[in-house]
């Protein structure tokens, strides 16, 4: 059995949000990543990857979960409006991991609502959709949480989401194919004429 040596390793890296602490478990998840790659036969005292489980995984993961933090949220600052119209935002860039695999999958978010009596920067709608997808998520699950989000934080009328997603976790493994997943998700009213809108504009991303 190869004996483990433990090596100087940086200070954890602290956040934006939290100057005076992190927040994950950062010797947890140093331990963790060291543990996984013993477990697959790599040399963990390697100077190749001593960051890799002391700094860079752990960083990375810090990052890719902050979804599940409210520090993390972004604001959603809205503007009074007396207008309805309805707003549509395409191909908002998407990237999440996948809960069964750790995985990631990546593609499109497009989004479209009909105000209250506010409506929120559009610039707000992508940082919105980059919150939410940093959490361990499963595609459908994600849909849901960002339509369902954004409809009580702008006091929307009717909210719909459809993403567009490659999935990694198949691609590499299992059937090895990189085909797109599409799953839509609808919050309150919103007209027939809103969501044929919607898929024009959709398919003029597309």
């Amino acid at each position: 059995m190869r004996e483990h040596v433990t090596p100087d390793v940086d200070e954890p890296r602290r956040t934006e949000n939290h100057p005076s602490e992190t927040a994950i478990d950062w010797e947890q998840a140093q331990e963790g990543v060291r543990l996984l790659l013993d477990a697959v036969g790599e040399d963990t005292t390697e100077e190749t990857l001593i960051e890799t489980w002391s700094r860079r995984v752990p960083a990375a993961f810090e990052t890719l979960t902050e979804g599940g933090r409210e520090a993390a949220k972004p604001s959603m600052q809205t503007f009074e409006t007396a207008s309805d119209d309805f707003v549509v935002k395409t191909g908002i860039p998407l990237y999440s991991l996948c809960e069964h695999h750790l995985l990631p999958y990546y593609g499109e978010a497009h989004v479209g609502y009909r105000p209250g009596d506010a409506v929120v920067g559009l610039s707000k709608l992508s940082r919105y959709v980059r919150w939410q997808s940093r959490e361990l998520t499963i595609q459908e699950g994600l849909t849901s949480d960002i339509a369902t989000g954004l409809a009580e934080e702008i006091g929307a009328e009717g909210v719909v989401v459809e993403l567009h997603a490659t999935h990694l976790c198949e691609a590499m493994r299992g059937v090895e194919t990189a085909t797109e997943t599409v799953t839509r998700s609808t919050v309150g009213a919103l007209t027939d004429d809103e969501q044929r809108r919607f898929d024009q504009h959709v398919r003029t991303t597309d």
